[in-house]
């Protein structure tokens, strides 16, 4: 066996290879001498191809058996045609139509209350100057979450199966210094999701009284389930608003596959409306798939189907961007996911969709929500500036601007609301 490939028998990328490809692996670095740069790519490739579920590393790379060693000429025609083999299916549309994620367990989190110091409010933990960005400021109301997106950055951030809540929140939440004069804009969805746990040790009930001492404070609740019952037993102030991420039915079923399905989620966002509740839209991260302009396209048609402009305080669009130490823990999870089965480049030092795919995807999200456009705040998180004028027909010319019409927008749509909930 090739000295340098057991340099990486340690590594989680390595012995998440399946057995099988593990063996060619090491059957293939006996007949040729790789670099170790060779030998981490194709690695890298092998794993991706076992999660995108596009075949074996012996499939793509032919074999060997009447090659003889030594054989540099053919070692290197092979690992070209094995990287644009891997290049090729990332380079056109992924096809979910015969993919299946596999037996989906749930998870069982291990839960612990935290009394410490910790702080509960921070910056947006993606926030940049290189990137259109709102400001928006994080309430850890919780810390990690149970839904497992397969594309999600949380993983990257907390580890063992452990959901922390706070046994102080209340007294943390009290002690916030919150500038009265000045308008701010807090999530709860960054490090969780913010209705899943429903009103477990008190967590709504806490927000919403946090929410009611501090009318300056928009204080945002953003899911991907459907559990709203206890929220709606509970009296919402008028500054809390209700968001929903939302995705096409083939991108839940193989990529957010413990979430509630977009019917349940939109069916709880009408009843949250219903109450005159603030309610507002993520489409994202939208996905670029085979199929996915008819999909994004009755997506659309059904939010601006069941829900009225005068309902919707926001919608925001975005696509997946990734750092690289969430690349690199996604190729060491033991699951089926065709997430990174896409064109990657450097995007403010992230990775993401190249620009041309991205100005197609949210072209087609703005149009097929056009008749909100006038009564609606939409915007792009965290996506490059120059995408705003070609998707929007405008654009900011930093950060400050872009947060000060956010939070303008925000308190006249909420104004509007309560006006008719009274």
């Amino acid at each position: 066996m090739d000295n340098k490939l057991s340099q990486f028998h340690g590594s989680r990328e390595y012995l998440a290879l399946e057995k099988r490809d593990r063996e060619f692996l090491e059957q293939i670095c006996r007949n040729w001498q790789f670099s170790v740069q060779q030998i981490r790519q194709i690695i890298r490739i092998s794993r991706d191809l076992e999660t995108w579920d596009e075949g074996s590393l012996e499939e793509h790379w032919g074999v060997p058996e009447s090659l003889k060693p030594g054989d540099r000429g053919e070692k290197e025609k092979r690992f070209k045609s094995l990287t644009l083999s891997w290049q090729k299916l990332k380079d056109v549309p992924k096809d979910y139509s015969n993919f299946s994620p596999g037996k989906i367990v749930n998870p069982v989190p291990g839960f612990q209350a935290i009394l410490d110091e910790r702080q509960i409010l921070g910056d947006c933990p993606v926030a940049s100057e290189k990137t259109r960005c709102c400001n928006l400021k994080t309430l850890d109301a919780v810390i990690n979450c149970g839904f497992d997106c397969s594309y999600c950055s949380i993983q990257s951030f907390y580890s063992e199966n452990k959901i922390l809540f706070h046994s102080d929140l209340k007294e943390k939440l009290a002690k916030l210094n919150l500038d009265p004069g000045k308008t701010w804009h807090i999530g709860t969805g960054q490090s969780s999701d913010s209705l899943m746990w429903g009103n477990r040790d008190g967590l709504l009930e806490d927000l919403c009284r946090f929410a009611w001492k501090n009318p300056h404070v928009i204080l945002e609740l953003k899911t991907k389930s459907d559990n709203v019952k206890e929220l709606l037993e509970l009296d919402v102030p008028p500054n809390m608003l209700l968001t929903w991420s939302l995705n096409t039915p083939p991108l839940i079923a193989a990529e957010e596959r413990l979430t509630a399905s977009l019917e349940k989620r939109l069916e709880a966002a009408r009843m949250v409306a219903d109450r005159g509740i603030a309610v507002g839209f993520h489409l994202h991260p939208m996905v670029w798939y085979k199929g996915w302009e008819s999909d994004y396209e009755a997506l659309t048609r059904e939010m601006t189907r069941q829900f009225k402009a005068e309902e919707v305080l926001c919608v925001s669009l975005g696509t997946l961007t990734f750092i690289k130490p969430v690349l690199k823990q996604l190729r060491e999870r033991p699951i089926l996911s065709k997430i990174l089965q896409m064109p990657l480049e450097e995007a403010a030092g992230k990775w993401s969709y190249p620009l041309k795919i991205k100005e197609e995807l949210f072209k087609a999200a703005a149009t097929g929500l056009k008749e909100w456009r006038e009564d609606v705040f939409f915007y792009m998180c965290m996506e490059d500036p120059q995408l705003w004028q070609p998707v929007f027909g405008r654009a900011y010319t930093d950060n400050a601007e872009f947060e000060k019409d956010m939070l303008y927008n925000y308190q006249k749509k909420i104004s509007a609301i309560q006006n008719r909930r009274k």
